[in-house]
């Protein structure tokens, strides 16, 4: 079977990727993770990545337009052969021009079941769930597109919503689940591709 030449951006602290990480030398998952880049000079995934051997580099938005910026994200994947690019708290909209050129191989996981509480990140998310009074929430890993949170859902995993959580415990809940949607997705991606 053909691995995935997975390519990561993040910018934050990388948990999903070391699940992935994790997935890919258990051999639970056909992908190599090739590549990770990040908008954040301080962010932990790059440390983490450089720790596990992956080239990790950080690029820099600074006084760059959005779309000239991700240019440069693009030209970096492409020097890499990456075959899907995956959003792992990545804190920045892509533009039109990169979600066109790598239409259908970018992926991202949002936490809540879309397409409920879409636009929101990470905090203010978990947030808007319980001031909605949800009795649910979960994950959803899609498929990017210009529309933000509106891509072709690809897996949602769920969890209750518990009358003591806080933004924190959902947090962490979700978080829990995030990885495990990420690493389906992956894979049934992987192998649509091996069919």
């Amino acid at each position: 079977m053909t691995r995935l030449r997975l390519g990561l951006l993040g910018s934050t602290r990388g948990t999903h990727m070391l699940t992935l990480a994790q997935a890919i030398e258990q051999q639970h998952l056909p992908a190599t993770i090739e590549l990770v880049l990040s908008n954040q000079a301080d962010a932990l995934i790059l440390s983490r990545a450089k720790d596990r051997g992956y080239p990790a580099f950080y690029l820099d938005p600074k006084g760059l337009k959005r779309q000239d910026y991700d240019q440069r994200l693009s030209d970096k994947l492409e020097a890499f052969r990456i075959d899907l690019v995956v959003l792992v708290g990545y804190m920045r909209i892509l533009s039109a021009a990169f979600v066109s050129q790598w239409r259908g191989r970018i992926i991202n996981v949002h936490p809540s079941l879309l397409p409920l509480f879409a636009g929101g990140m990470d905090r203010q998310v978990h947030q808007a769930v319980l001031d909605s009074g949800a009795r649910e929430t979960g994950c959803t890993v899609h498929q990017v597109t210009e529309q933000l949170d509106g891509g072709p859902i690809l897996v949602q995993k769920s969890c209750p919503v518990l009358a003591n959580d806080s933004v924190e415990s959902l947090r962490n809940k979700v978080q829990a689940l995030e990885g495990l949607a990420l690493m389906e997705s992956i894979k049934t991606l992987a192998e649509a591709r091996n069919s």
